[in-house]
């Protein structure tokens, strides 16, 4: 994604769950995506992921940059760029080159930082490695 477009993206957001909105399930999206409500479930995006102060998600998460003022149980993935602020709370595992954490986050993770982020599995990979599992 050039630095130009990612800009434009950052600048509009194109989805939007509200304080009082509640979600279980998959989310994808391109653009900007805020979540102030809570969310549950699984999010995929090549995009920007803004967990909003009163936020809470529960999910695991592949995405390109994800910015996090409210809470988040699970696991990220990003191949750009994780931002923790002062009011971000983490509970789960950071896979990402870049990591910016400000002074008051609280982390209770397992963090790796990488320029070698490994791909997400596809679903023929999943299902392949689900089969050996059963």
């Amino acid at each position: 994604m050039d630095n130009k477009k990612k800009m434009l993206d950052s600048d509009k957001i194109t989805g939007f769950f509200d304080k009082d909105t509640e979600i279980d399930g998959n989310l994808t999206f391109k653009g900007s995506f805020r979540i102030d409500g809570h969310f549950k479930g699984k999010i995929d995006s090549e995009s920007i992921l803004i967990i909003g102060e009163k936020g809470k998600v529960e999910a695991d998460v592949n995405i390109g940059y994800i910015i996090i003022n409210g809470e988040i149980k699970g696991n990220i993935q990003a191949t750009e760029k994780v931002e923790i602020n002062a009011t971000g709370r983490v509970i789960g595992s950071v896979i990402t080159p870049k990591l910016i954490v400000e002074e008051g986050a609280y982390l209770e993770t397992s963090c790796q930082t990488s320029d070698q982020i490994p791909l997400p599995k596809t679903k023929k990979e999943k299902e392949v490695e689900q089969g050996y599992q059963s």
